[in-house]
């Protein structure tokens, strides 16, 4: 196996909603909140669903990697019931490799809540169910150590048990790469996520919000000055202002694509990572992998969801 991605595995329920049924849900535009079971439950039972498919950040990207033709591979834990078994089938009818083996947990498979603004915006209520209890036990050590490339979400680093499996994964890799996931999720862990990035990471991915609250600034420059002092890659991307990458002291810079009509911001992230992942594995200089991530990306904002 080339790629392994380990994160939540989550089903993604999609609905359309107006401003207004987020502030009065008391939720922010663009983010992500954990929610408990009666949360989700109330939430559903407000919405018309639209779309349902498995998800989950690192998923989606596994998801992309597939679709170019790239193997891939994930690890995410699942209920053994009727949204983990759609969960599996999913992913295998996408041709990523899912190393889980799902057995009877007390708590149901995780599911996430996707609510599509008139804007286009996705702001996301996340039950995290069996995904969150993930541990070091359900990481099968040989199989991190057989692939070349291992991918992490700072999501994980919201339950304890799933810490520990980070952990795990980062002491077997041989190349590790992190995505800091959410600016919201940069700012429960700041510490841990600075540690990370200066002394754990190979590679990281982070929208401009993510790095600059990471490093507590509001100025640019200051992460790209930062970011060559690490000697390792850093990947910022910065919506309809383009991407860039640092590493050491050279900078790559690519443009958004203009004109195109947004349909649902849902896994752009994921898919922009995917399409950069996937050039560098096949040993693409930094310039091109940002033009294939921007690719995927802007294919994706073109259509409902995260599966091109």
């Amino acid at each position: 196996m080339k790629i392994i991605g380990i994160g939540n595995a989550i089903i993604d329920v999609l609905g359309r909603v107006d401003d207004i049924f987020l502030k009065k849900n008391q939720l922010i535009k663009g983010t992500m909140k954990l929610i408990n079971q009666n949360e989700l439950n109330k939430i559903l039972s407000m919405i018309k669903i639209e779309k349902k498919i498995a998800g989950g950040s690192v998923a989606n990207s596994m998801v992309g990697l597939s679709h170019l033709q790239n193997s891939a591979s994930f690890i995410g834990k699942i209920n053994d019931d009727d949204l983990g078994e759609s969960y599996e089938q999913d992913l295998k009818n996408q041709k990523v490799i899912f190393c889980y083996k799902k057995k009877k947990e007390t708590i149901p498979t995780g599911t996430c809540i996707v609510l599509i603004t008139p804007d286009n915006e996705r702001t996301m209520c996340t039950f995290l169910g069996a995904s969150a209890t993930i541990s070091k036990n359900d990481i099968d050590e040989n199989i991190i150590k057989n692939s070349d490339i291992s991918i992490l979400e700072g999501y994980l680093w919201d339950s304890n048990d799933s810490k520990l499996a980070f952990k795990k994964i980062i002491e077997n890799s041989k190349k590790k790469v992190m995505s800091l996931s959410d600016k919201f999720c940069v700012e429960r862990h700041k510490t841990d996520f600075f540690d990370l990035v200066k002394n754990h990471i190979d590679i990281v991915f982070a929208n401009e919000q993510e790095i600059l609250s990471l490093l507590n600034t509001k100025n640019l420059g200051k992460v790209i000055d930062f970011c060559k002092t690490l000697k390792k890659l850093v990947v910022i991307t910065r919506s309809d202002k383009g991407s860039m990458t640092v590493f050491g002291n050279t900078v790559e810079e690519c443009v958004a694509k203009k004109k195109l009509k947004i349909v649902d911001l849902t896994g752009a992230g994921d898919l922009f990572l995917a399409g950069f992942i996937d050039g560098y594995s096949r040993d693409k200089n930094l310039k091109e992998c940002l033009n294939i991530g921007t690719e995927m990306a802007s294919r994706i904002i073109q259509k409902i969801g995260a599966r091109l």
